[in-house]
């Protein structure tokens, strides 16, 4: 019973910043691949958070077709936490390879907007949004299914 107690009370912080259909995502800017700031907007309808180097290989791969501007078509950001990544792997070897990715990597380099939102290692969380308001949120581990719910958001 002390563990079972234990394991609530160190979960509460978790459920305490959980995001709820209905609540206001905090705005946020972060720096991509190329060192240009990107700002979260009002118009950003799919943010796409990868917390760790699994969950951005699947981004990765459900991308790995896809034209440039793929993901903004769709109003469409991904976010990856490096936070974890040694400073010198990712400036020399990491961030130089995402600059040949046809899409837009916001990097969070100190996990501050990652850790916003609930998910694990491994995945990809999708939160869908409208006007800042989070509609809906999902987690995906098959970059299949990544792939095919980037194909059913229809582009504007």
């Amino acid at each position: 019973m002390k563990y079972a107690a234990a394991l609530l009370l160190s979960l509460m912080p978790l459920l305490a910043n959980a995001l709820s259909p209905g609540d206001k995502v905090a705005s946020f800017t972060l720096l991509d691949q190329y060192d240009q700031p990107y700002s979260l907007d009002a118009d950003t309808q799919i943010l796409l958070v990868a917390r760790d180097m699994d969950g951005a290989k699947l981004v990765k791969a459900a991308l790995a077709e896809q034209p440039k501007g793929y993901l903004e078509a769709r109003d469409a950001v991904f976010v990856a936490d490096i936070q974890r990544m040694p400073t010198l792997i990712s400036k020399l070897f990491a961030i130089p390879a995402m600059r040949d990715y046809s899409y837009r990597v916001l990097l969070d380099r100190e996990g501050r907007v990652a850790s916003r939102y609930p998910g694990l290692d491994g995945q990809v969380q999708w939160l869908q949004l409208q006007r800042g308001v989070l509609v809906s949120q999902r987690a995906f581990t098959d970059a299949t299914a990544l792939k095919a719910a980037l194909e059913n958001a229809p582009p504007h």
